[in-house]
């Protein structure tokens, strides 16, 4: 769980990032792979392109955003679409510490099958809002471990539901997920405003939920399922 506010750093950094100005150790990482799975992004987007809101309200993407964000329903899944924060929050890691991440913390809500907090350097997760009467995700049939798929760009990565944020922002995924995205995953200035799609696969569980190669294979299966049935 975090909480944070848009900067003037992030500001500037997303500004730099956009020039190609950055330098290359602080530019968008090349992603690990264009896609994940066989499901393409093209036929995830098409089936998402309208929004059956369910949430009791909309979510700001920080701060001092307005609340523009629906969460929306869909058969066998939950869905939004907003920007992406990233999360260094869990295990201490090189690119995730205190050091470099001025909002970090060293535990997430879910943690990995030996009690840990999960290390978001390695392991794509995504954050939830934590319940509020804008929305619970628990009784949406999200839960700890949910695969969900993050489109940006045309590529799909395949992540967990691994923390919990605050009740009125939504948008935020962990360094791994931006870096196999190919979005600037630094913790203090990455992240991108917009363009991210959100698709989070209800009753669905990743076991052991630190290993990504199931949530992979999870995911593949439940996004077929997901065409197929909307």
């Amino acid at each position: 769980m975090r909480f944070r506010t848009l900067t003037l750093a992030a500001a500037s950094g997303t500004a730099l990032l956009a020039a190609g100005l950055l330098p290359a150790h602080a530019s968008a990482a090349s992603p690990k792979s264009a896609q994940e799975g066989t499901v393409s992004a093209a036929d995830l987007l098409a089936k998402v392109t309208s929004c059956s809101q369910i949430s009791n309200g909309k979510y700001k993407t920080d701060d001092e955003t307005s609340a523009t964000v629906p969460v929306c329903g869909k058969n066998g899944a939950v869905f939004w679409k907003a920007d992406m924060d990233i999360d260094c929050d869990g295990q201490r890691t090189t690119n995730c510490n205190e050091d470099r991440d001025p909002w970090y913390q060293d535990d997430t809500a879910f943690h990995q099958s030996d009690g840990k907090p999960l290390k978001a350097e390695t392991l794509p997760y995504v954050v939830v809002p934590s319940t509020s009467s804008i929305w619970n995700y628990s009784s949406a049939g999200i839960k700890g471990g949910g695969v969900v798929a993050v489109i940006y760009n045309n590529k799909v990565e395949y992540a967990v539901v691994g923390d919990t944020g605050p009740t009125k922002i939504i948008g935020e995924a962990s360094y791994a997920t931006a870096k196999a995205l190919g979005i600037d995953p630094d913790p203090a200035t990455g992240g991108t405003d917009s363009g991210v799609t959100y698709i989070l696969f209800k009753n669905s569980q990743a076991s052991p939920i630190e290993s990504h190669s199931a949530a992979v294979t999870l995911g593949d299966k439940l996004a077929k399922q997901f065409l197929a049935n909307n």
